[in-house]
């Protein structure tokens, strides 16, 4: 029996009705309760968090990054695919495209970054962050459908709520940076944790300040989410299927998160 797939959707995605036959629930891990949704996309069984909560009112620094993956892995999820709303740090990567990643750039300051703080101490490797084989179903399925698509790139995280300044900009850009955005850490180093393959689809929503010609603003980046939602859930119809049938992972049932949901 297959398992379910994880879809964490983020600004301009967190308000669509995705799934057919959906349940609302609620799961209850170490690190706080997860209300979810499931249901069926195109007969895969999805697992739906939305990351900023009901009604987008949790910012970026303040979201239960370890309640979120803990509930996926509780839930026995093995992929998960997210959204992410980013700023474009190169002319290149023009808005209105996607982006698909290979690295990151970690900025962020006051956020929880693992879950081994106590109990155990574990070194986890990040020379992959990122999963080869849901990133190919995706962009296999972003080309066929003629989407302007940069893969290969590197996400820099941001702490957020704030804009980055047009400073900051040129110094991620320096560092080898693609795109910009305030949620792709510490989500993205959990999954590795906990052992699940991970994959953002990154909607260039701007050109990040300085690079942009105006001022920066959120209704700016609701604006292009709004004109890509329609895509992006062709994107998901067409992907999330695929990639619930792939073969079975390397997850471990006595993972080495278990320690952790022991009474």
């Amino acid at each position: 029996m297959s398992r379910p797939v994880g879809l964490i959707v983020g600004t301009g995605v967190d308000g669509v009705q995705i799934l057919s036959g959906a349940i609302l629930s609620s799961i209850e891990t170490p690190f706080g309760d997860v209300a979810y949704v499931r249901g069926s996309m195109a007969g895969a069984d999805v697992c739906v968090l939305k990351r900023h909560g009901e009604g987008h009112v949790v910012p970026p620094h303040l979201i239960n990054y370890r309640a979120n993956i803990m509930a996926l892995y509780m839930l026995g999820v093995e992929r998960v695919v997210t959204t992410s709303a980013v700023g474009s740090l190169r002319e290149s990567i023009a808005p209105g495209s996607y982006a698909l990643m290979d690295g990151f750039l970690d900025f962020t300051k006051v956020r929880a970054q693992t879950f081994f703080e106590v109990g155990k101490v574990v070194h986890t490797d990040m020379t992959h962050p990122y999963s080869a084989v849901v990133t190919d179903v995706l962009g296999t399925e972003m080309t066929a459908m003629g989407l302007s698509l940069h893969t290969g790139e590197v996400y820099v995280a941001a702490e957020g709520p704030r804009f980055e300044s047009p400073q900051e900009v040129r110094m991620y850009a320096l560092m080898g940076g693609s795109v910009v955005g305030m949620t792709g850490v510490p989500e993205v180093t959990l999954a590795r944790e906990a052992g699940l393959e991970y994959q953002t689809i990154a909607i260039v929503t701007n050109y990040a300040a300085g690079i942009s010609a105006s001022l920066l603003t959120h209704g700016e980046v609701l604006d292009a989410m709004a004109a890509a939602s329609a895509s992006l859930i062709e994107v998901l119809h067409r992907s999330l299927p695929r990639i619930a049938e792939l073969p079975a992972g390397q997850r471990d049932h006595q993972h080495q998160l278990d320690f952790l949901l022991k009474p």
